[in-house]
C-alpha cells in the first residue's frame, strides 16, 4: 500500500507500530473464530517484542510529530496510524460510514432515512473475497453497540424497521455465539427480499432458524413468523442451485412438504438425488418421509423409472401400482417390468395397469423373468465363453509343484463332490458342461450317469441337483433333462432331481407352475432325503412369492411328530424364503411353536440354528415390525433364546445401516462367555448384514471386525471371515482379501475354512486372478487335509462363477436397491457355514445351492423397442458420487468405451456414448430398452 510508513517496512521499533494491525486482523478472525483469537494475537505480538524486538515504551516513533504521555494523544495517534494503513478510498468509505451512523441518530426523520438508505446501499453493493469480511461491515463494527442502543430507544416506525434490517446484517459478523440476533432483528425488520443481502446472510439465517425452531418446539411457542421466513429462504436457495441447503432447512423445521411447490424441471433431479441419498442416514420414520417426497416429485415430473425405484426401496406395492397406472407408454412399462424382474419380486398386473390383453401378457412375461436365460446366453456368445469348462480347467493343477497335483489324482468321493460343485458353479446357466450333460452314447466314461455314481449317497443328491444349476433359468430344457432322474431307484438321486427342479425355476415364474406340480407330491414321502429335496426345491423356486398354497402344504410339516429335525429345519427355511420380508403372522406362529416344542437335546443339534433363521427371514429389513416376535422369543429355552434374539435383530435391520443396532450387536460380541453359547456367531454376521447398506458404514464395519479378530472369543473369530465375505460379496477389496488370506492359514481349522469360503464369496464371479492364485497355493498347502481342500475347491468354483459373468451381490441399480430374496439366500448359506463341520462338510452340503437365489448376470444388455438385442457404444467407468454438486458433474471416471452387451464390475457405472438412442432407464444395468432419439442428426 502506498501509504505505508517506513516503520512498517523495516523491523518494527515499538509495539505501538503494529497495533494498527490488530483491529483488522481480529475482525477477520472474529468472523471466522471466537474472540479469543484477538487476545492471543496481542499476546503473541507482545511476546515477539520481548523476545526479539527492542521494546521501549518511550522509543521514538517516526510517525509522530511529537511525543506526549497523555492518553488522549495516544488515542489520536493510534487512530492516525490506523487510518494511515488504509488506502484513500477505504479512508473515505470509513469516514462516510461514520457520518451515516451519526446521521441515523439525527432527530430529523428525513436525514435518518437518507442515511439508512445510503448505509443499506453501501452494504449491499460491497463485494469481498471469500476469506475477508466486506469493508462496510468491518468499518461499522465499532458502531454496532451504538446502533443497537439507539434502536431500543427509537419509537416504532418504518425507519425503525429499516434500522432493524441493517442491524440484522451487521449481526452476521458481530453478534455473540448463540444470541441469534441476526434472526431477531430480521423478524423485527421490514418484509423485504432477504436474498438481496447476499448468500452468506441467508445461510446464516437458516442456521439460526433451525436453533430457534428447536427452542420454540420445546417451549410449544408459535412458529408462524419463522415459517414465513423459511418459505423465503427455501425459494431463494432453490433458485440459486443450493437445493441441499433448502432440503436441510426443511428437515430441521420438519416441513418437507413445502419442497414440492418449489421444485421445477431444472432442479428436481438434484433435489431428489440429495433426498434419496440423505435418507440412508436418517432415523426412522424420517427416512420414509423423505423418500415419500422424492417419490411425489419424480411422479410430478413423470420420471417414472426413478419413482418406481423409490417405491421398490420402500417396499410399497401400492406405489408400484400407481407408477404403472400413471404411465400410458407401453414401452416404458416394459422397462418397469425389467426393473421388477431384476429386483425379484412377484407382481401380478391387472387390467388397470395394462388394459390390452396382449400387452399385459407380454409385460407379465418380462416380470416373470422368462427372457433371462436368453439374455444371459446372448452375453456369453458375445464374450465368447460358451465353451464348457471342466473342474480341472479351474484347479490349474499343472501350475503347482509336484506334491499337490499328485494328491489330486486320487478318486475320492469328497474330491468328486467338490468337483460336482465347482462344475455346477462354473457352468451355471450355460446349459452344457463336461460332467453332467454329456450325451451318454459319446463315451462311456464321461457320461452323466457315470459321474453321478462317482459320488456316494448324499453326494448323489448334490450331483443330480447340479444339473439344475447348469440349466439355470432355462425351465423347459431343464425339466426335460432332469426327468430321467425321477425314475431312479436311488432316493438320493430323486432328492437331487427335486432340488434341481427348484433351482432351474429359481427367480423364474411360470403360469403353469411346473415346480409346484412336480415337487408338491413329494413333500410328504417317508424318506427324509426326498422330503428335504422337495421342500428345499419349493423354497428356492418360490422365494418371495408369498404363495398361500405352499403355506398350507408346508406349515403342517413343522408340527408333524414323525418328521425328523432336519426336515423341520429345512421346512422353516423354505417358509422363511417364500414369505421373506412379509411379516406373515401365521408362518411366524408355526415356527415359534416348533421352537417351543423342541427337546433340550434337539436344541443342541447344529441344524436347529436354521429354525430361528427361518423366523428372522420373515422380518428381513422390516425394522420395528419384529418387536412382538422378539418379545415372544425371550420365553424360549435359554439354550436358543439369545441365538434367536440375535438372528431376529440382525435380519430385521439388514440393509438399513442402523448405527444403533450395529452398536448393540458389537456389545454382544464384547462379552466373554463361559457356557459355550453360540449366539455371538449370528451377532457378528448381523453387523455385516446391517452395515452393508452404504459405503461408509461398510468400511467402518470392516474395521470393527478387525478388532473382533484380535480380542474376540473363538466362536467370534469363526464368524468374522463370513461377515467380511458378506460385506464385500463379489467385490474383492484388497484389504479384506489380505485379511482373509492371513486367516486362511489360521491354527483353528474352523476359522481357516470360513476364511477360504469367504475368499470365494468376495471374488464370486469376478475371475479375480489374485484370489485364484491364493486358492491354488492353498490347495497345495492343504493337500492332505480333505475338509479344508474341499473348502478351497468350493471357493475356486465361486471365483469363476458362471465363467465370470455372474455376481452374488444382492444390491443392484447403482447399489440403491437390495433384493430381499438374494440376501435371504446368502444369509441362509452363511448361517449354515457357522457350523462347517456338521452342515457343509456333513451330509447337508447342498445348502450351498441356496446361493442360487443371489446369482444374477452382472451385465448391461441393451435391447430395441421389439426387445431384440441392440449393440451400441457405452462408456463404462468407476462410479462417482455427485450428490450435492452444482452443475452437471461427470458421473463416471476412468472410463473405457465398449459395445454392448458389457460386463459391469462392482462399483462400475455405464452411460451411453451415442446420442442416437435414449435409454428408458436412468440406470444402465441389466436389460435396458433404447428408443431412437427423434432429434438426432447424423454428423
Amino acid at each position: 500500500m502506498s501509504g505505508k510508513s517506513s516503520a512498517t517496512r523495516n523491523l518494527p521499533q515499538s509495539l505501538s507500530t503494529y497495533t494498527h494491525l490488530i483491529p483488522s486482523c481480529s475482525l477477520l478472525f472474529s468472523f471466522l473464530s471466537p474472540p479469543r483469537f484477538s487476545i492471543l494475537l496481542l499476546q503473541s505480538l507482545f511476546h515477539s517484542s520481548l523476545l526479539g524486538f527492542p521494546f521501549s515504551p518511550m522509543a521514538p516513533d517516526p510517525n509522530r510529530a511529537s511525543t506526549s504521555s497523555s492518553a488522549k494523544d495516544d488515542a489520536v495517534a493510534k487512530k492516525k496510524v490506523e487510518n494511515e494503513d488504509l488506502s484513500d478510498e477505504d479512508l473515505a468509505l470509513k469516514q462516510q460510514l461514520e457520518l451515516y451512523v451519526e446521521r441515523v441518530q439525527d432527530p430529523d426523520p428525513g436525514l435518518q432515512k437518507v442515511a439508512l438508505e445510503s448505509m443499506r446501499q453501501e452494504i449491499r453493493t460491497s463485494t469481498s473475497s471469500m476469506t475477508s469480511v466486506p469493508k462496510p461491515l468491518k468499518f461499522l463494527r465499532p458502531h454496532y453497540g451504538t446502533l443497537k442502543a439507539y434502536y431500543e430507544t427509537k419509537a416504532d416506525s418504518d425507519l425503525k424497521k429499516y434500522l432493524a434490517d441493517i442491524l440484522s446484517v451487521l449481526a452476521l459478523t458481530m453478534s455473540a455465539e448463540g444470541e441469534r440476533e441476526s434472526l431477531k432483528y430480521r423478524l423485527l425488520g421490514s418484509e423485504g427480499d432477504i436474498g438481496s443481502w447476499g448468500h452468506e446472510y441467508v445461510r446464516n439465517l437458516a442456521g439460526e432458524i433451525a436453533q430457534e425452531y428447536a427452542k420454540r418446539q420445546s417451549e410449544e411457542a408459535p412458529i408462524d413468523d419463522l415459517m414465513e421466513l423459511v418459505q423465503q429462504i427455501v425459494s431463494f436457495h432453490m433458485k440459486h442451485n443450493a437445493e441441499p441447503e433448502a432440503v436441510d432447512l426443511l428437515m430441521e423445521v420438519e416441513d418437507l412438504d413445502m419442497l414440492v411447490e418449489h421444485v421445477d424441471k431444472t432442479n428436481f433431479r438434484r433435489t431428489c438425488l440429495y433426498l434419496t441419498s440423505s435418507a440412508r442416514y436418517l432415523p426412522g420414520p424420517d427416512d420414509m418421509l423423505v423418500l415419500d417426497i422424492a417419490y411425489l416429485i419424480y411422479k410430478q415430473f413423470e420420471e417414472y423409472p426413478n419413482a418406481l425405484q423409490i417405491a421398490l426401496f420402500m417396499d410399497n406395492l401400492q406405489y408400484v401400482r400407481q407408477v404403472f397406472t400413471s404411465c400410458n407408454d407401453v414401452l416404458r412399462k416394459k422397462q418397469f417390468c425389467y426393473m421388477l424382474a431384476r429386483h425379484g419380486i412377484t407382481f401380478e398386473l391387472d387390467e388397470e395397469m395394462a388394459a390390452d390383453d396382449e400387452d399385459r401378457e407380454m409385460l407379465q412375461d418380462i416380470i416373470n423373468n422368462s427372457k433371462l436365460s436368453e439374455g444371459y446366453l446372448t452375453l456369453a456368445r458375445d464374450i465368447e465363453v460358451t465353451e464348457p469348462k471342466s473342474p480341472e480347467d479351474i484347479y490349474k493343477a499343472h501350475l503347482l509343484d509336484g506334491r499337490a497335483s499328485a494328491g489330486a489324482s486320487v478318486d475320492s468321493a469328497r474330491q468328486n463332490l467338490a468337483a460336482t460343485f465347482v462344475n455346477a458353479f462354473v457352468n451355471a446357466g450355460f446349459g452344457q458342461d463336461k460332467l453332467m450333460t454329456v450325451p451318454s452314447d459319446s463315451s462311456s466314461s464321461g457320461s452323466s450317469g457315470n459321474w453321478l455314481f462317482k459320488n456316494k449317497e448324499h453326494g448323489k443328491t448334490s450331483a443330480a441337483a447340479s444339473l439344475g444349476m447348469i440349466l439355470l433359468w432355462d425351465v423347459d430344457s431343464g425339466l426335460a433333462q432332469l426327468d430321467k432322474y425321477f425314475h431312479s431307484n436311488d432316493n438320493h438321486v430323486i432328492a437331487g432331481a427335486l432340488l434341481g427342479v427348484g433351482i432351474v425355476n429359481c427367480s423364474i415364474k411360470n403360469d403353469c407352475d411346473p415346480a409346484m406340480a412336480l415337487l408338491g407330491e413329494y413333500t410328504d414321502r417317508e424318506d427324509t432325503s426326498i422330503r428335504i429335496g422337495a421342500i428345499m426345491g419349493l423354497g428356492i423356486a418360490y422365494a418371495g412369492s408369498q404363495n398361500e398354497q405352499l403355506r398350507y402344504k408346508l406349515a403342517p410339516i413343522l408340527n408333524d411328530p414323525k418328521a425328523s429335525l432336519d426336515v423341520i429345519a429345512f421346512t422353516a427355511i423354505s417358509l422363511g424364503l417364500i414369505y421373506v420380508g412379509s411379516c406373515n403372522e401365521e408362518v411366524a406362529q408355526a415356527i415359534i411353536f416348533t421352537l417351543m416344542d423342541r427337546s433340550e437335546s434337539e436344541l443342541g443339534e447344529p441344524l436347529t440354528r436354521l429354525l430361528p433363521l427361518g423366523l428372522g427371514l420373515l422380518y428381513l429389513g422390516k425394522q420395528d415390525s419384529v418387536e412382538a416376535t422378539a418379545e415372544v422369543s425371550k420365553t424360549f429355552n435359554e439354550k436358543i433364546r439369545k441365538y434367536c434374539d440375535m438372528t431376529l435383530l440382525s435380519c430385521a435391520y439388514a440393509g438399513t445401516g442402523n448405527v444403533l443396532k450395529v452398536q448393540n450387536l458389537l456389545g454382544h460380541c464384547s462379552q466373554h462367555l463361559d457356557k459355550g453359547e453360540t449366539h455371538q456367531g449370528p451377532a457378528v454376521l448381523g453387523i455385516a448384514m446391517v452395515a452393508m447398506a452404504e459405503e461408509l458404514g461398510l468400511d467402518m464395519a470392516i474395521r470393527s471386525l478387525e478388532h473382533l479378530l484380535q480380542y474376540g472369543e473363538q466362536n467370534i473369530r469363526r464368524a468374522v471371515p463370513l461377515a467380511l465375505g458378506l460385506l464385500c460379496i463379489s467385490n474383492p477389496k484388497v484389504n479384506v482379501m489380505d485379511t482373509l488370506s492371513r486367516l486362511s492359514h489360521d491354527t483353528d481349522s474352523e476359522v481357516a475354512m470360513a476364511a477360504v469360503i469367504s475368499l470365494g464369496l468376495i471374488g464370486a464371479g469376478t475371475n479375480n486372478a489374485r484370489i485364484a492364485g491364493m486358492l491354488r497355493n492353498l490347495s497345495s498347502y492343504y493337500y492332505k487335509d480333505t475338509s479344508l481342500l474341499f473348502c478351497v475347491r468350493i471357493a475356486q468354483g465361486l471365483v469363476h462363477l458362471g465363467k465370470g459373468l455372474l455376481t452374488l451381490n444382492p444390491y443392484h441399480s447403482d447399489r440403491f436397491l437390495l433384493s430381499p430374496t438374494a440376501l435371504a439366500g446368502l444369509v441362509t448359506m452363511l448361517h449354515a457355514c457357522l457350523d462347517m463341520k456338521a452342515i457343509v462338510l456333513g451330509k447337508y452340503h447342498y445348502v450351498l445351492y441356496f446361493l442360487v437365489l443371489a446369482m444374477q448376470p452382472r451385465m448391461l444388455l441393451t435391447v430395441d423397442e421389439n426387445l431384440k438385442p441392440l449393440s451400441v457404444p457405452v462408456r463404462v467407468g468407476q462410479a462417482v458420487d455427485v450428490v450435492g454438486q452444482a452443475g452437471r458433474p461427470k458421473t463416471i471416471t476412468g472410463f473405457q468405451t465398449h459395445s454392448t452387451p458389457v460386463l459391469l464390475a462392482a462399483g462400475d457405472r455405464a452411460e451411453l456414448a451415442t446420442e442416437k438412442y435414449i435409454p428408458l432407464s436412468p440406470i444402465l444395468e441389466g436389460f435396458v430398452i433404447l428408443k431412437e432419439n427423434p432429434d438426432y442428426r447424423e454428423e
